[in-house]
């Protein structure tokens, strides 16, 4: 079913505003060594303007669903863009390390309203029947912005200076603003009711908490520090306090027992795992390009091109995959695909070949993103429309984790194996050995999707019983 004029206009909007809030996750990194040079600040403090991003994003995300529903979707989003936007001008114009570091918490705040809502915006317009289509669209974000992002980031560092990281997004978000105060469709507050201040506050504590623990893991690699532990395991408690007190309330801040239906369960946990495997290993070949091959940001940047290939191809044609073989089986075979691409880079060595790891770079992008597409229309087919919201939150919380959660172990596993190395080989070899941790992730992610194609031929025979048999004419 072709997309009416109307959802057009909605995922065009939907899409700039998600892929300026992902991109802007991993744009900055390459600029670190550079800033740290501008402010004359050690790396330790300049590495704040990734972790206040990713704190501030951890705190508000969980309440993105309710603002929606208070406020409505269509001016929460609009704010929220507009927000990034004044704070990407302020982190442009900053003149000191605090500044740009209190100014980057400003984004990573409106950035984790923007992308969740924007998500529910398309698939409340989309419906049922255009949902995989539409996950193909609004999947590129997601997927795409955090491998380009680095891409971008070393050609504006090298050809305009570090401010254009951050001033790039001001005539973005303007346009962004305006065409969603014109193009999407009006909706009204849905009486969200109060909010559950008890499970927000556990919930975003919790996440600051694990996510907080496990930046610091991936910079120091001793988890029994008092810089990690306490912080890691202070937030898995609340987390797990959130989780009881989200059961037993009336009015949760958001239904943790959509995980009552099984696909959704093995969606949600497959999106866990796609998020680690996607922005987990998205810092290993950036490293591998600038620490082996003694690449600058601009040709890492560009080197890295091939996998945002093969993730286009698979988004343009991720629909037309589940139609042909299901959600459950076209995950298992996106995820398979993942899988076999990444042996590969176990194997790298100091002098492997650029057009070998361009071509291996396509085929895994191929697989990610042919795997990221049918987990999440599964887990949105199977849920009622009064739950998108819930369901957006969950997906986006799970996703963030997850790649917090790998980025930090394979940092750490990195770190560990680059301290003994010496040369050029044994650092390729470090490399490998972390990319055998992205295997066993992937793997992780792969074996979800067989219990979507497991639910979904069960659904299939149960529905074939439910058909009436042939009259026989006498």
């Amino acid at each position: 079913m072709p997309f009416s004029p109307a959802l057009r206009r909605v995922l065009v909007v939907t899409t700039l505003g998600s892929f300026l809030a992902f991109l802007d996750s991993s744009i900055v990194n390459v600029a670190l060594r550079s800033l740290s040079d501008r402010f004359d600040a050690p790396l330790s403090t300049i590495q704040w303007l990734v972790t206040a991003y990713l704190l501030a994003l951890a705190a508000v995300l969980p309440v993105s669903g309710w603002a929606a529903a208070r406020f409505g979707a269509k001016r929460v989003y609009a704010v929220a863009i507009a927000t990034f936007t004044l704070g990407s001008l302020a982190c442009g114009l900053a003149d000191s390390v605090g500044e740009l570091i209190a100014f980057r918490a400003v984004q990573g705040a409106a950035a984790a309203v923007a992308a969740p809502v924007a998500q529910m915006i398309a698939v409340r317009a989309a419906g049922p029947e255009r949902l995989a289509k539409v996950m193909s669209v609004t999947g590129v974000p997601t997927i795409l912005a955090p491998i380009l992002g680095p891409a971008v980031g070393g050609l504006l560092l090298d050809h305009a200076g570090w401010r254009w990281i951050f001033l790039i997004n001001v005539p973005i978000g303007a346009l962004i603003v305006v065409l969603a105060l014109r193009l999407l469709p009006r909706d009204e507050a849905a009486g969200a009711g109060r909010l559950d201040l008890l499970g927000f506050a556990l919930l975003a504590l919790g996440c600051v908490g694990l996510t907080y623990g496990l930046t610091e893991f991936g910079t120091h690699g001793d988890f029994f520090s008092w810089n990690v532990f306490p912080w890691a395991v202070g937030g898995v408690l609340l987390l797990g306090v959130f989780v009881v007190h989200a059961l037993r309330a009336a009015a949760p801040l958001t239904d943790l027992r959509l995980y009552r239906n099984t696909r959704y369960t093995a969606a949600s946990v497959a999106n866990f795992f796609l998020g680690a495997v996607l922005f987990g290993s998205v810092i290993l070949m950036p490293l591998y390009f600038q620490i082996v091959r003694h690449q600058d940001p601009v040709a890492t940047g560009l080197l890295l091109i091939p996998q945002s290939i093969g993730v286009a191809i698979a988004v343009g044609t991720g629909s037309r995959f589940i139609q042909s073989l299901g959600i459950g089986r076209a995950a298992l075979l996106g995820g398979l695909v993942s899988v076999v691409a990444t042996l590969p880079f176990v194997l790298v060595g100091a002098h492997t070949s650029y057009w070998l790891l361009g071509a291996v770079m396509v085929v895994r992008g191929f697989g990610i993103g042919a795997t990221m597409v049918p987990v999440m229309t599964a887990a949105f087919r199977v849920i009622p429309p009064t739950a998108i919201a819930d369901a957006t939150i969950q997906t986006n919380v799970l996703q963030r984790i997850g790649g917090s959660l790998s980025t930090a172990i394979l940092a750490a596993v990195l770190q560990s194996r680059l301290d003994s190395a010496t040369t050029p080989a044994q650092q390729a070899a470090g490399f490998g050995t972390a990319f055998w941790w992205v295997l066993a992730i992937g793997l992780c992610a792969t074996a979800p999707a067989l219990l979507l194609a497991k639910a979904e031929r069960a659904e299939q025979r149960v529905q074939q019983t439910r058909e009436p048999a042939p009259s026989v004419r006498q």
